[in-house]
């Protein structure tokens, strides 16, 4: 069964909300189309207006950068992110398990949401986010965006994901390190997995679940006999 839900985005990353307006949604479906296509450093608001048929100056209209319209899309996926691992570990007690979860989710591997009038192919907003997210706080204006709460709902998916480990193993000093690196591994090791396979031990396999497999036992790892 699929749960439907709405994610609410930061008003302060854009200038006019692209929800309430055909061009708002064909900037943001589109937008993340050409971004994991292209890059980031080849993706343009005049790219973008070329293929919508429309003036650059309307896209400016609703975001102010393409670097505002990236953090659009990073917080949008983590706010889906955390309604997944909150939907798929509601009724479990079992840390192991919720660990089995957590991992799954991060893949992409269990999605049970759906979005009202959903603008986003979400396996490409998947990539782009593994390809591109850091590029949302490796800034000179990191601390001046991390005010404007920016990365809250990153931060707050790597909270639970310390609660869960906080859970498995209550003495474990580094909960929050190990949750924010998990999620980097996660994105970093698909990466080399596809791209620069002689970096990981998936990349003749190409298989995810072995990537599960191995984040798994560096988690499990955190509690010794």
């Amino acid at each position: 069964m699929a749960w439907e839900i709405q994610v609410k985005v930061n008003e302060n990353l854009y200038l006019r909300n692209p929800e309430n307006s055909e061009l708002g949604k064909n900037i943001v479906n589109h937008g993340v189309q050409m971004i994991d296509q292209m890059g980031l450093e080849e993706f343009t608001f005049k790219k973008l207006a070329a293929r919508l048929k429309t003036n650059e100056s309307s896209i400016y209209r609703y975001f102010e950068s393409k670097h505002r319209l990236l953090l659009y899309f990073f917080e949008w996926y983590w706010r889906w992110m955390d309604y997944q691992l909150m939907f798929n570990t509601n009724n479990v007690s079992d840390p192991i398990e919720k660990i089995n979860i957590l991992l799954h989710v991060l893949m992409l591997k269990q999605d049970n949401m759906v979005v009202p009038g959903e603008l986003m192919d979400k396996e490409a907003l998947h990539r782009i986010v593994i390809k591109e997210a850091s590029k949302t706080y490796l800034t000179k204006h990191v601390t001046e965006d991390n005010k404007k709460q920016f990365f809250k709902p990153y931060k707050d998916f790597n909270a639970k994901i310390a609660e869960i480990i906080h859970a498995y193993n209550p003495d474990y000093k580094y909960t929050r390190s190990l949750g924010s690196t998990v999620i980097e591994m996660v994105h970093f090791q698909y990466f080399f997995m596809q791209n620069l396979p002689s970096l990981t031990d998936f990349g003749t396999s190409k298989d995810e679940n072995e990537i599960i497999a191995f984040l798994k036992e560096l988690i499990l790892s955190c509690k010794r006999n």
